[in-house]
C-alpha cells in the first residue's frame, strides 16, 4: 500500500525528539552543530542564523556519515548532536531521520524551522537586518 507524504513525515518524527527555536539556541551554546539545509536562494531571501552550518539537504548524508569520504570535519562521530533546520520544520524532520539511518541517533530538528527561530526573536542575519 503507497503511503502519503504526511505518513512518511509523521513517522519520521515519531523518531525523532524535536526541539523548539530557544532550545535550539541553547543546545547550539553547548556545542551542538545547528544545520542549516535550506537552498543559496531561501537563505539570501529569509536570512540567516549566525553560525549555523550550511549544508545543502542535497549533500547532507554525504557530508555528516562520518564513516563517508566526502564528510565535513565537524561530522566527528554517531554521537555527534545534530540540530537540523530547514524553512518551516518539514524537510529538515525528513533529514533529521535520514541521519538516525546513518546512525547518528542524536539528531534531530527545529520545530517551525528557521521561521519559528525568527519569530522567537533568535539572533539572524541577512533579510531581516535590513
Amino acid at each position: 500500500m503507497a503511503r502519503t507524504i504526511d505518513d512518511i513525515l509523521a513517522a519520521a518524527r515519531d523518531r525523532l525528539a524535536r526541539v523548539h527555536p530557544d532550545q535550539a539556541h541553547a543546545e547550539m551554546s553547548d556545542g551542538a552543530l545547528l544545520v542549516d539545509i535550506r537552498p543559496a536562494a531561501q537563505r539570501a531571501a529569509e536570512g540567516e542564523i549566525p553560525d549555523a552550518l550550511i549544508v545543502e539537504r542535497n549533500v547532507l548524508e554525504w557530508r555528516l556519515d562520518p564513516a563517508s569520504d566526502a564528510r565535513l570535519p565537524q561530522a566527528t562521530g554517531h554521537d555527534l548532536r545534530v540540530i537540523v533546520f530547514c524553512s518551516e520544520g518539514y524537510t529538515s524532520s525528513l533529514a533529521a531521520a535520514s541521519l538516525h539511518d546513518l546512525g547518528l541517533t542524536r539528531a534531530t530538528d527545529v520545530v517551525g524551522g528557521f521561521q519559528a527561530w525568527r519569530a522567537a526573536g533568535l539572533p539572524t542575519t541577512g533579510a531581516d537586518d535590513r
